[in-house]
Order: C-alpha cells, then sequence, then structure tokens
C-alpha cells in the first residue's frame, strides 16, 4: 500500500454538523458518491494531487461557507491526500452484517479547532467520536461501534479556526470493538486529606464524597500506594484498608501499589524501609513477601480483596536498593519473585502489573521487560506512567504501548498520568508544573487542556492492537491543598505542589476533565 495523507486545513466559522438526510438526498454545498458495502479509497490514493472531493467520499459544508476538498502531496506515508476547507468528508457504507465494527485511522492535527473528530453515525445506535489529538507527528485513533441498521456513515469532521489544519490518512473499518477496562483514580492522599478537613464537591456545588463524585464521573477503579512504615502513618496498611473499603463500596475495583519504602520510590529513590535497611538480601526476599502477604490478606480478609497488584512503583532503575538494583538482575527478579509469589497465595485471580516511569522510552522498556523475561518473571500487566511534560511526545507512548503490547503479549495501561488545569498555586508551596514553557504544545493549562490531554492519553491507550490497551489511571485527582496534607509525611508544614493537577478545582469542585473517567 502507498497510504497518504488527508488533510484539511479549516479557516473561518464552524461546519454545520450534517443531519441524516444529506446522506439520504444532495443537499445545496453536497457532493455526493453512491453507497457502498466496504470503505474505499481509504487512503486518498485514487486520485490525482489537486482532485476535488476524493473518489469514493462526499463532501458537504454549510451554505455560505467556501466549500473545497482536494488531494494534495504529504501523507502518513507519502504520496497524495485530501485537503479540505470548511467541509464535512464522508461515506456512507449500506449492506453490513449487523455486529460490532471499529473505524482506524492515522490523523494529525495542529490544534486550536473548537471541534476535530471522526464520527460514525446513522449505525442503528448512539453515534460515536473520537477526537484527534494536537499532534505533529501521525497516531492512530480508533473509533467503535454497534451497527443494527446494516449501514453506517464515516465521518470526518471539523469546526475551525483561521489557519488551523487537520491530516487523515489510511482508514479501516474493521470488524470488533475496543474500549477501555480500567478507568482509575489514585486516591492515596485521600485518607489524609479528609482527616484533616478536605471537602469535595460536585461541579454544581454540592458536597460529596470524592469517591463517590469520582465513581459518578465513570472511575472503576481505585489506586492506593502501600509505603511500610510511614513517618506519618498515611498510606499504611491500616490506612490503606480503610480507603479501600470506601473504593469497593461504591463498586469500584482495586490497584493495590507497593512501593517497599517508608517513603517515595520513583527511578531516583527506592530507599529501603528503615526496619529492612540492616537486612541481607535473603531477608529482603522475606521482607517482600512478608509484607506483601500480610497487607493483601488483610485487604481479603475485610472483603476488599485487591483485583491487580503492583509489585513495585516506577521501578526503572529497580527496589530496594542496592540490592535489588537493576545491576543485578538475577536479585532484582527474585525480590519481584517474592512479592509476586506472596499476592498469588493471597489470591490467585489477582493481576500482576509491573510499573516503570518514562512511558515514551521504547529503549528502557525493551531493556528492561527483556531482562525481566530473561530471568523467568511472571506478570500480565505492563504499567507505566506518562506525563507529557516529562515523558514526551503521545506519539512515542503510542509507539511504545504497541511494540511491548506485541513484543511481550501483555495487557499494557498508563498507571500514572495528569494534567494541570491552571497554573498558580493555592496555597504557598510551589506547584510542580507552573510555567507556561513546562506546558506540552496544544495544551493549555485550563479545564479544557486537562480535559483533552486525559482523553487523548486514553484514546492512545483505546488504540493498542489486539485490544490489549487495558485502561489509564489519573493520578491523585483528590490531592487537593488542604493544610498538612503536603509532600513530607515527616513534615506537616510541607505544601502540596500538586493541587493544580487534581480533578477538584480551587473552590473543591469536580472539574469537566472527570467526564472523561466515563470513556467507552
Amino acid at each position: 500500500m502507498h497510504p497518504v495523507r488527508s488533510r484539511v486545513r479549516l479557516r473561518g466559522a464552524a461546519v454545520a454538523a450534517a443531519l441524516a438526510a444529506l446522506l439520504l438526498a444532495p443537499l445545496p454545498g453536497a457532493q455526493r458518491a453512491e453507497a457502498a458495502a466496504t470503505l474505499t479509497n481509504t487512503g486518498f490514493e485514487s486520485d490525482a494531487t489537486g482532485t476535488a472531493t476524493p473518489a469514493g467520499w462526499s463532501t458537504y459544508s454549510a451554505a455560505g461557507q467556501n466549500a473545497a476538498s482536494f488531494t494534495e502531496a504529504g501523507g502518513h506515508g507519502g504520496g497524495d491526500g485530501l485537503s479540505a476547507y470548511k467541509v464535512e468528508t464522508y461515506q456512507y457504507l449500506s449492506g453490513l452484517t449487523n455486529g460490532t465494527y471499529t473505524l482506524s485511522a492515522w490523523v494529525r492535527s495542529g490544534g486550536g479547532q473548537n471541534s476535530a473528530y471522526l464520527a460514525l453515525r446513522n449505525c442503528g445506535s448512539a453515534e460515536q467520536r473520537t477526537d484527534l489529538p494536537v499532534t505533529s507527528a501521525w497516531i492512530r485513533i480508533v473509533t467503535p461501534i454497534t451497527v443494527t441498521g446494516g449501514a453506517c456513515t464515516i465521518s470526518i469532521n471539523s469546526d475551525a479556526n483561521a489557519g488551523n489544519w487537520l491530516n487523515v490518512d489510511d482508514l479501516t473499518f474493521t470488524s470488533g470493538t475496543t474500549g477501555l477496562t480500567v478507568k482509575g483514580v489514585d486516591l492515596s492522599a485521600l485518607k489524609k486529606s479528609e482527616d484533616l478537613g478536605g471537602t469535595y464537591k460536585s461541579s454544581s456545588g454540592a458536597t460529596g464524597d470524592a469517591v463517590a463524585l469520582l465513581k459518578g464521573a465513570g472511575a472503576n477503579y481505585g489506586r492506593l500506594k502501600v509505603w511500610v512504615n510511614p513517618a506519618d502513618g498515611y498510606n499504611d496498611k491500616a490506612r490503606v484498608l480503610a480507603t479501600a473499603r470506601k473504593i469497593k463500596a461504591q463498586g469500584m475495583k482495586l490497584l493495590v501499589d507497593f512501593h517497599y519504602s517508608d517513603i517515595w520510590a520513583d527511578p531516583g529513590a527506592q530507599t529501603k524501609p528503615a526496619a529492612w535497611s540492616g537486612h541481607s538480601y535473603s531477608q529482603l526476599k522475606t521482607d517482600v513477601h512478608n509484607h506483601t502477604y500480610d497487607v493483601l490478606n488483610a485487604l481479603k480478609a475485610q472483603g476488599t480483596t485487591a483485583d491487580m497488584v503492583q509489585i513495585g512503583n516506577e521501578i526503572n532503575t529497580g527496589m530496594l536498593w542496592p540490592e535489588g538494583s537493576t545491576s543485578d538482575w538475577s536479585q532484582l527478579a527474585g525480590l519481584l519473585k517474592s512479592g509476586i509469589s506472596a499476592a498469588k497465595a493471597v489470591s490467585s485471580s489477582t493481576q500482576i502489573a509491573l510499573h516503570l516511569a518514562h512511558g515514551g522510552d521504547n529503549t528502557l522498556y525493551r531493556t528492561w521487560f527483556d531482562n525481566a523475561t530473561a530471568q523467568g518473571v511472571s506478570y500480565d500487566v505492563i504499567a507505566l506512567s506518562f506525563y507529557g511534560y516529562w515523558h514526551g511526545a503521545l506519539s512515542s507512548l503510542q509507539t511504545n504501548l504497541d511494540d511491548i503490547s506485541a513484543r511481550y503479549g501483555k495487557k499494557v495501561m498508563v498507571a500514572e498520568t495528569a494534567y494541570p488545569f491552571r497554573l498558580d498555586s493555592e496555597d504557598a508551596h510551589e506547584n510542580i508544573i507552573d510555567l507556561s514553557s513546562e506546558l506540552v504544545t496544544g495544551y493549555p493549562a485550563s479545564g479544557a487542556g486537562q480535559s483533552a490531554w486525559l482523553r487523548d492519553v486514553m484514546n492512545v491507550v483505546e488504540a493498542v492492537p489486539n485490544g490489549r490497551g487495558l485502561g489509564v489511571v489519573y493520578w491523585e485527582p483528590a490531592w487537593t491543598a488542604v493544610t498538612g496534607n503536603g509532600w513530607d509525611p515527616a513534615d506537616s508544614a510541607s505544601g502540596n505542589g500538586w493541587e493544580n493537577q487534581a480533578l477538584f478545582d480551587y473552590d473543591s469542585r469536580l472539574l469537566p476533565a472527570a467526564a472523561w473517567l466515563a470513556h467507552r
């Protein structure tokens, strides 16, 4: 195949939404192709450069607007593509066998549109849309639909402003469906926030329970970190048990994130718990097993069995340094296996996740999981942290997810992501992301920017081939600015650098981004 580019440059007023009637009879401003049972000219290859209304496609623009559609060079894989002004480009398929279908397309967009999306409509079920991400590199997105009336319309849409552009290429429409199993929220900071007087409200301002509000928005998984003996007592076994009860009471599933530390564990710090500091490697393996079993068995005993468990947190460089560093993979594998065996001993159905940061770094993931495989480490899920302002482009995330899911035959998920809805601080502590220069291009620090970021990360995970994209967890949506609930568990005066990335605003109201937790 010689893929090409569909380039849509749009200016001025909105494109009116196409009505079902325009698909059945010609209208002013419409150029229509005949209905077919299969999607045709999917890469816009059937036309010479400059061709108006590509073969097999129809176009529509609102009355009085400048309607123009033509092919141009420079597609996903080279060749000609489609360029259009203020126009919906669509195909109407008939004679379809009823069932589930998925539209896949490679896209790019410079952003700035009021809307830019692919749609499946008039299919006998609710219209499905997938918004285009802001990206200069090609990204594949998918849109699933259930066809019940033997017909469906595939549509490329934009409501644009002057100078906006988008590209669409190499579309497919095939049987099967997509969706996300995990639509999660990390609630590790919630217990301390509530104990110190933190409150949470619905988007309309009604005070409510944070877990219930997030569940109502669409969350179906709660993630809780476990520290061994933290200075303030929070995130220990007792507090984890308490929040787990709230999560399960809402009908949500539970992901338990073992740090194997008394404090934050990440690629730059994997500090052994103080109680384990003098232990030999052999004893550390026993420590990991006993601690993992103790917490998970207590959860099971109270009726809140963990559905998924992370053995370590962001363990790019290993865990329990120095014994468990990646400089000695045999020892790291032994520690991982100890935790895994404990988790499976409590519940054989609990899924095991191994979690790294830097989710756009494919070389890191290949190196790490090649070593884990060579050492015989058994697991179910590859979990990633992906923060766009640190970890690269969405296209890099997609490349990595697609590669590692196929290379290791595993489900993949983004276990941590977030984005700011503003830059200023509510408390006196400087926010981690507080400068416009730190933001991802095309995603402002606003309610809309935060919403778009979560939406687009979810869309990238949903598009992982063969149904291996498991889901996304939003990190600490309830960590608002509550005095005493800062970064340092040993310092009650430490501030919070995260409140501008929560899913509750500075009036404690649920933000619009939370609605994307209801992603299909």
